[in-house]
C-alpha cells in the first residue's frame, strides 16, 4: 500500500488530515487484530507535529531519486555534477542519460532556488560471498585484564583479531553512540545523546600519546583494573578514573602546542563537530537536559550561544570534546583489523541530549517512540526516544539523518539498523501517556531507505536490517530489493534453519531476548517474575518447546549442551550472515536488557562472567566457532 507521504500533498486552509500527514488512526496488532487509535491521540500527534492545513508542504530544497525508478517532475535547468565531472541538462519528467549516483546540484531555468538531488543507487553493498558469521557482543561487558572496568575500542581489537582466526568475518558490537557528558555515563547504548559521534568512555587510555609518561596512569590503573572483579559495570567510577586521564591529557597536549592532524578534523568534521562540542560545554555549564538552560542558551543558532563558544573557558571545552572524539575515531578505525566491524544503529536519541538541540527543530520533542503491546511486552513500550518529524526533516533535505548514517558507517563494513521498521513508521507515544495510547506515524520511507542505500554505497558496507517484531510486507519486500538483509532468529523462526532465506542474518537470540542458559534453566522467566513484569506464560513455554525441537535435547541435559545443539543447528542455515552471541558461549543466564524496566533489572551494565583471556580459552566458545565454520 502507498503511503500518503509517497503521494506528494500540497498545502492548503482548513483542518489538518491525518492520513495526507501520515498519521494512521488504527493497525494491525501482534495478534492480527484491529486497533483503532482514539481520535484524541491522533489529534494530540497531529498537534506534536505542528500540522497546519489539510497537507504536509510539498516542496523540499533534496529531491531524492533511484537510478532504477521514473525521474520525478523536476524544473528544467543544469545539474551540476558531485563530484565535479561535469553537468547534464535536465527538462522536466526526463532523466539525463547516466547519471552517476551523489548529491548533485540543479540550478532551475525558472530562477526559483537551488535544488540539491539525491540520485541513489538501486542496492547496497552485499556481504562478501561465501560463509561469513561473526561474534555478537556488547563491547561495555566484554573486558579484557587490562580493562578500566569497562570494555575498550582495545578490546574491541582484541576480540576481532581473536575472531578473524577462528573463521569470523565480522564483530557484531552494540551501539557506540555517545552520551552526554557528566559525571555518571548513561548507560543504554540505545539512549544516546548524538548518534553522530562516539563513547569516549571505551577510550584505552595507554594506547593515548603521552599515556607511558603520565604518573597518574600507573596511579589509576590498579584501582581501576580492581573494578574488573564485579560483576556489575560502575560507570560513573570508571568514568571518574578516565576522566582525570584524558583531562591532564589533554592539558598537556594542549600546553605543547596541538596537532595540525587535530585542526585538520575539527575543520573537516564541520558543523556537526562544532554543533556537538558546544552542547557538550553548555552542558557542563548549565546541566542537563538543554530544555532546562537559561532561555539564551536553547537554540543553538542564538547570539549567547556564539558568545560562550568563543570565550577562553568555552573554547576550551569545546576542543577538550573534539580531542576525545578524534581519538575515539582513531582507536575504533584500527580496532578491526580482523574480522570486520559491524555497527549498531539506534532508533533515536534522548530528547534532552545533543540531537535533539541542535536539530531541534527537526524533531516531534512532545512525543516518544515506543511499541504497542505484544506477546512478551503486553503494556506496550516506551522507549523514551524523540523521533524525527517526517515533514521537518525532508524540509531540511534530511541533513541530520545523513549525518547519522555518515558517523556510523565510517569505521564499519556493515551496519546493522535497529528497529529498520522506523524508516516506515514508527510508534509515537504523547509524553506522559502510556504507550496503549499511541499511534504510527509514517514516513517518506522511499526517501529513507533511499538514502541509506547511498550512504552505505559510499561507505561500501552492507546493511542488515532489524525486523523482528509487527512488520507489513511492504517493509521487507522493499528492503530486499535494496539488498538490505533481513533479520532471523531461532527463537521465532517455525522453519527449520536449512530452510531460511539467504539474504538475512541469523542468530539465535538479542540483547532484549533470553539467553539460550535462560531459557533452558528457567530463570529467564523467574526473573521476569520476581520484577512483577507482567508474564506471558505461553509465549516463554514456547520459547522451550522450540528449543526442544530445534536441538533434539533430552530435559536432563546440562545447558551447555544444549547451547552447543543450538549452534550446530543455526550452523546449518543458509543465511548470508550468522551471529553467534557472546554470552551463550559462556552460558550466561542473565539477558544484558530486559524490556519493561528502568532500574529494576541491571539494563546494559552487566559485565560478563570471563575475561576475554579465558573467553579465548573456552571450550564452549570454540565448539560454537566450529559449528559456524562447517555448518552446512
Amino acid at each position: 500500500m502507498t503511503s500518503p507521504l509517497e503521494t506528494g500533498p500540497s498545502g492548503g486552509p482548513g483542518q489538518p488530515d491525518a492520513a495526507a500527514w501520515g498519521v494512521d488512526d488504527g493497525y494491525w496488532d501482534f495478534a492480527g487484530a484491529w486497533r483503532t487509535v482514539a481520535p484524541e491521540v491522533v489529534q494530540t500527534v497531529l498537534d506534536g507535529m505542528g500540522a497546519a492545513g489539510p497537507c504536509p508542504p510539498a516542496e523540499a530544497p533534496l529531491v531524492v531519486v533511484s537510478q532504477g525508478e521514473p525521474w520525478p517532475d523536476l524544473p528544467g535547468g543544469v545539474l551540476l555534477l558531485e563530484d565535479g565531472s561535469g553537468n547534464a541538462s535536465v527538462g522536466a519528467g526526463t532523466a539525463p542519460a547516466d547519471l552517476p549516483t551523489g548529491y548533485h546540484r540543479l540550478e532551475r531555468d525558472d530562477g526559483g532556488p537551488d535544488l540539491r538531488v539525491a540520485v541513489c543507487p538501486v542496492s547496497c553493498p552485499s556481504p562478501p560471498p561465501g560463509r561469513n558469521w561473526g561474534w555478537s557482543l556488547q563491547l561495555y561487558a566484554t573486558r579484557s585484564e587490562e580493562s578500566w572496568g569497562i570494555g575498550d575500542y582495545a578490546d574491541l581489537r582484541r576480540m576481532s583479531e581473536w575472531a578473524a582466526g577462528d573463521g569470523a568475518g565480522f564483530v557484531l558490537v552494540n551501539p557506540l553512540h555517545a552520551p552526554a557528558p557528566g559525571a555518571v555515563p548513561e548507560a543504554s547504548p540505545y539512549f544516546p545523546s548524538s548518534r553522530c559521534f562516539l563513547n569516549p568512555v571505551y577510550l584505552r587510555l595507554e594506547d593515548l600519546p603521552g599515556a607511558s609518561e603520565l604518573a597518574l596512569v600507573a596511579e589509576l590503573a590498579p584501582r581501576a583494573r580492581a573494578l574488573n572483579t564485579a560483576r556489575l559495570i560502575d560507570r560513573a567510577q570508571v568514568w571518574a578514573y578516565k576522566s582525570q586521564v584524558l583531562e591532564a591529557l589533554f592539558a598537556s597536549f594542549e600546553a605543547a602546542g596541538g596537532e595540525e592532524a587535530f585542526d585538520r578534523y575539527i575543520s573537516e568534521r564541520g558543523r556537526t563537530l562544532d554543533g556537538w562540542t558546544t552542547f557538550c560545554a553548555l552542558a557542563e555549564a548549565h546541566g542537563l537536559p538543554w530544555t532546562s538552560w537559561p532561555p539564551e542558551f536553547r537554540r543553538p543558532e542564538l547570539p549567547a550561544v556564539a558568545s560562550f563558544a568563543s570565550a577562553a573557558e568555552g573554547r576550551s571545552r569545546k576542543r577538550f570534546h573534539a580531542w576525545l572524539q578524534w581519538h575515539c575515531e582513531a582507536q575504533l578505525a584500527s580496532a578491526c583489523p580482523g574480522a570486520g566491524l559491524v555497527c549498531d544503529l539506534a532508533v533515536g536519541v534522548d530528547g534532552g541530549g545533543a540531537d535533539a538541540w541542535l536539530w531541534q527543530d527537526t524533531f516531534a520533542l512532545e512525543m516518544r517512540v515506543g511499541a504497542p503491546p505484544d506477546e512478551f511486552n503486553t503494556v506496550g513500550q516506551d522507549w523514551g526516544l524523540v523521533p524525527w518529524d517526517p515533514w521537518k526533516l525532508r524540509a531540511r533535505g534530511y541533513e541530520p539523518y545523513i549525518e547519522v548514517l555518515r558517523a556510523v558507517l565510517r569505521s564499519a563494513k556493515g551496519v546493522r539498523v535497529d528497529h529498520v521498521m522506523g524508516l516506515f513508521r514508527l510508534y509515537w507515544v504523547p509524553l506522559g501517556d502510556l504507550p496503549t495510547a499511541g499511534a504510527y506515524v509514517r514516513y517518506k520511507w522511499s526517501d529513507m531507505v533511499n538514502l541509506l542505500l547511498l550512504e552505505a554505497s559510499r561507505a561500501g558496507a552492507y546493511v542488515v536490517g532489524e525486523d523482528l517484531g509487527t512488520v507489513e510486507d511492504q517493509v521487507r519486500e522493499t528492503l530486499g530489493r535494496g539488498g538490505v538483509l533481513s533479520y532471523r532468529l531461532l527463537w521465532f523462526e517455525t522453519e527449520p534453519p536449512p530452510r531460511w532465506p539467504v539474504p538475512a542474518l541469523g542468530a539465535v537470540t538479542t540483547h532484549d531476548l533470553p539467553t539460550v542458559a535462560g531459557v533452558w534453566t528457567g530463570s529467564d522467566l523467574e526473573d521476569q517474575k520476581s520484577l512483577g513484569l507482567r508474564v506471558n506464560q505461553e509465549s516463554c513455554d514456547a520459547l522451550r518447546r522450540r528449543l526442544l525441537e530445534v536441538t533434539g535435547a533430552e530435559e536432563d541435559w546440562p545447558v551447555e549442551r544444549v547451547i552447543d545443539a543450538s549452534y550446530a543447528a543455526l550452523g546449518t542455515a543458509p543465511c548470508a550472515l550468522l551471529a553467534a552471541v557472546l554470552d551463550d558461549a559462556l552460558a550466561v543466564a542473565e539477558r544484558p536488557n530486559m524490556p519493561g524496566t528502568i532500574d529494576q533489572w541491571p539494563n546494559w551494565c552487566l559485565a560478563l562472567p570471563a575475561t576475554i583471556e579465558q573467553i579465548q580459552k573456552s571450550e564452549l566458545a570454540q565448539a560454537i566457532a566450529q559449528h559456524m565454520n562447517n555448518g552446512t
